[in-house]
């Protein structure tokens, strides 16, 4: 039996979870306040009050460092590199410190991992970080040479849900092209052929269709024009197009619970605006079809928009059933996710990777 501590740290909470094989036996996501967090100027500040509140976990659940086979941490902004689990290593553990490729409370998750890890004597790992890079070439030309189009995505549950998917279809995740579409608070969606995420939206940055709090891609030059009106500071664009945008914009919240029970109550703006956010979500799955040349053994449909089965779910089968079979799993357990990532390699199902190998390669590969 091998028992695993799941760190997955967020903005404003950190989830913790105890599997042993494939039973979670606890799970609990502690919540923290905003004015405590406050206090830390840089992210990884919050270093040491996440990990205090990590070991408060361990000591009321009855567990010490040293009962884990492995200790996993949700993958931060690291380089790009394949799909995978991969054990945290020294040069991952200086990128995250130094935020070198940005700042996310992700960042924190190897981290803690590591931490904890040498207290158990025990191995950290990380699974399926946003930043898996397995796209074409072709796919990553924008229209300039300047702009590239880069991957950086819900790797973690699109991993995770693709192999639900391949099971449910009596397959291997290596011998099925799918269209995985994750939606949450960022919605991406990715094409998946024979276990490789070929093309996907780049869901960080506003790529793709508008979401409870993005914007998605917008009209090129009517952005310009605002950007250069002299009304509004960079700071404010950017915040429109990552956080105040999509059903933010339109109608004031980011919940999808809120928008969906407006429309039960007959606000028809309301309907309009959640029926367009599945409308361009359904164009979306139709590029991913077109990079997958038709041939597609399913349609995935993840994340907390995808428990409303009433609007969302119904709307994208009407949309797009006639292009592959729609599978649901709605939610997103990444802590199950990055568990049986861990999992796979304790049993020698798969091999972990290394970080600097792995980012040292993609590179080498990229620049020839």
């Amino acid at each position: 039996m091998f028992r695993i501590l799941v760190i997955n740290p967020g903005s404003t909470s950190t989830k913790l979870a105890i599997f042993e094989d494939e039973d979670c036996k606890i799970s609990q996501t502690i919540y923290h306040d905003l004015s405590e967090l406050s206090k830390y100027v840089r992210l990884f500040d919050q270093y040491e009050f996440r990990k205090q509140t990590l070991l408060r976990f361990l000591e009321d659940s009855g567990y010490r460092p040293g009962d884990f086979s492995a200790v996993v941490g949700r993958g931060g902004l690291i380089r790009p590199i394949p799909s995978g689990t991969y054990e945290v290593d020294e040069t991952m553990l200086e990128e995250l410190r130094q935020a070198k490729y940005g700042e996310h409370a992700s960042n924190l998750g190897a981290v803690l991992a590591y931490e904890i890890a040498k207290l158990a004597g025990v191995k950290a790992y990380i699974v399926d970080p946003v930043v898996v890079d397995e796209m074409w070439d072709v796919a990553r030309l924008s229209g300039h040479p300047e702009l590239e189009r880069k991957s950086i995505f819900h790797a973690l549950n699109q991993k995770a849900v693709a192999r639900l998917a391949a099971a449910e279809l009596g397959k291997k995740y290596e011998e099925v092209n799918l269209i995985v579409v994750h939606m949450g608070g960022g919605i991406s969606i990715g094409a998946h052929m024979k276990g490789r995420v070929v093309d996907v939206n780049n869901a960080l940055d506003g790529d793709g269709p508008f979401t409870p709090e993005r914007s998605g891609t917008l009209p090129l030059t009517q952005l310009i024009d605002l950007c250069y009106s002299g009304k509004y500071t960079k700071e404010w664009i950017l915040k429109r197009i990552k956080g105040n945008g999509g059903l933010v914009a339109y109608l004031g919240t980011n919940s999808a619970v809120e928008v969906q029970d407006r429309i039960n109550k007959g606000d028809r703006e309301a309907e309009l605006v959640y029926r367009a956010m599945a409308y361009q979500i359904a164009k979306w799955i139709g590029k991913m079809a077109a990079a997958l040349r038709g041939e597609v053994d399913a349609i995935v449909l993840t994340g907390g928009i995808v428990h409303d089965q009433r609007y969302m779910v119904s709307w994208l089968k009407d949309y797009v059933s006639f292009i592959a079979p729609v599978l649901v799993y709605p939610g997103g357990n990444e802590e199950r996710a990055l568990a049986f990532g861990v999992l796979r390699v304790l049993r020698g199902e798969e091999k972990s990777k290394n970080y600097r190998e792995e980012a040292e390669k993609w590179q080498k590969i990229r620049s020839s």
